[in-house]
């Protein structure tokens, strides 16, 4: 796999890559992370996520394989993709549509071993009552995601 990072309005964030998919997301600079895509699918991740986080893209559409995970870890993994831009779902809501309503905790857990942030949008789970608990990349970045998101999904709905 290939790193490759890129400045946001979270910080700088690294995204992996081999030539057939996205295996990896990261808050922060990677050691090994150049600042040039090395391939078509590098490529394709940098310049979605720089739309994505410029407000410009609200669906990512380049190939992602979770690198691991239990099969209830990628349950809710695809779940997260689900969840519409701008929109979240509580914990319990995910594990309910996992065929596990009482599994709210492990969603969470899994929401943490997510491989592949921001383009796999663990951000948009949130607590009971819209809470904001819980983020592997801290809650302030949780909330900028959640803003961002939350601005162009009022401007696309009042244009």
């Amino acid at each position: 796999m290939r790193w490759t990072v890129l400045d946001s309005p979270i910080g700088e964030f690294s995204v992996g890559t081999d030539a057939d998919a996205v295996r990896g997301a990261h808050f922060g600079r990677v050691a090994s992370a150049t600042e040039e895509p090395g391939d078509e699918v590098a490529r394709l991740a940098v310049a979605e996520l720089r739309a994505y986080f410029a407000g410009e893209l609200t669906g990512f559409t380049v190939p992602v394989v979770a690198p691991r995970g239990s099969e209830f870890e990628r349950a809710v993994w695809r779940e997260m993709t689900l969840i519409p831009y701008g929109e979240t779902k509580t914990y319990g809501e995910v594990a309910k549509a996992v065929g596990d309503p009482g599994a709210a905790r492990a969603v969470g857990v899994a929401c943490n071993r997510n491989p592949i942030p921001v383009i796999v949008p663990c951000h948009r789970i949130v607590g009971a009552g819209g809470k904001l608990v819980g983020f592997g990349g801290g809650l302030p970045r949780k909330v900028t995601l959640l803003e961002l998101e939350a601005a162009v999904a009022l401007r696309h709905a009042w244009s």
